[in-house]
């Protein structure tokens, strides 16, 4: 039977959706809840393949160029509530050697950005231009919009997005919502560090700050296929 993209990505999102559900009311061993946490990493992946896959949605290699941070984020609404409440995502950052870190737990929540009457999800990219802007998450939770200036980034595909400037602004943000501009500013909702996630994921004591931007931690196999494709996306 053939696997495509959509179906992939769909069944590594409800994984990792029900992951989040189920992981703080079960007792359930830890390679159990690894796996759970490895489903999130891969779900992140399918995200930016299938953004990448559709011009109308692609970043532009222009915008790609300029990035020292990209963070994946898929976030759900909670019951009957239009907004979404709860989700999760990745950080990755660029060495300064070129190369491209670890991707980093983090938890992401509280926006309607990109959320369609009906639906029940928002997948977005954050394409970060300045060093400062990941740093902000260390301590406390970090607002795209409202900590760092986030603006609409351009996309690959439509005469606007061909001719459009690379816009200037920390936080480049990047939805499938239709309807919103290139250098539209918007707020995005928090993203704050999961320490406890990425000790399991990991098997370390070390957390957000080390992950990031150390060399400590051997990449699992499981996550090298996401930082190869960032990798070669923005070299």
């Amino acid at each position: 039977m053939l696997i495509f993209p959509g179906m992939k990505k769909f069944a590594l999102t409800f994984l990792a959706l029900l992951s989040v559900a189920l992981l703080p009311a079960r007792a359930a061993d830890s390679a159990s809840k690894r796996a759970d946490l490895m489903a999130r990493v891969e779900s992140c992946e399918a995200i930016l393949q299938e953004f990448m896959a559709r011009p109308e949605t692609a970043i532009p290699k222009a915008v790609l160029a300029r990035a020292r941070a990209i963070v994946i984020t898929n976030q759900f609404a909670a019951g009957f509530v239009l907004g979404v409440k709860s989700g999760y995502g990745v950080v990755m950052v660029k060495h300064a050697d070129g190369r491209w870190g670890l991707p980093v737990l983090v938890n992401a929540g509280e926006t309607s950005l990109g959320l369609q009457l009906g639906g029940a999800a928002v997948e977005t990219i954050f394409v970060v231009t300045d060093e400062q802007t990941p740093r902000l998450m260390f301590n406390r939770r970090f607002n795209v919009g409202v900590d760092a200036r986030a603006v609409m980034g351009p996309h690959s595909a439509g005469k606007e997005s061909a001719n459009h400037p690379i816009i200037d602004a920390p936080v480049l943000v990047y939805t499938k919502k239709s309807g919103l501009f290139a250098g539209a500013t918007v707020k995005a909702g928090y993203l704050s560090r999961n320490d406890e996630a990425n000790r399991l994921l990991y098997n370390t004591r070390f957390t957000m700050p080390e992950l990031l931007y150390g060399d400590w931690v051997t990449p699992p196999t499981e996550v090298q296929p996401l930082m190869k494709l960032v990798q070669s996306l923005a070299p």
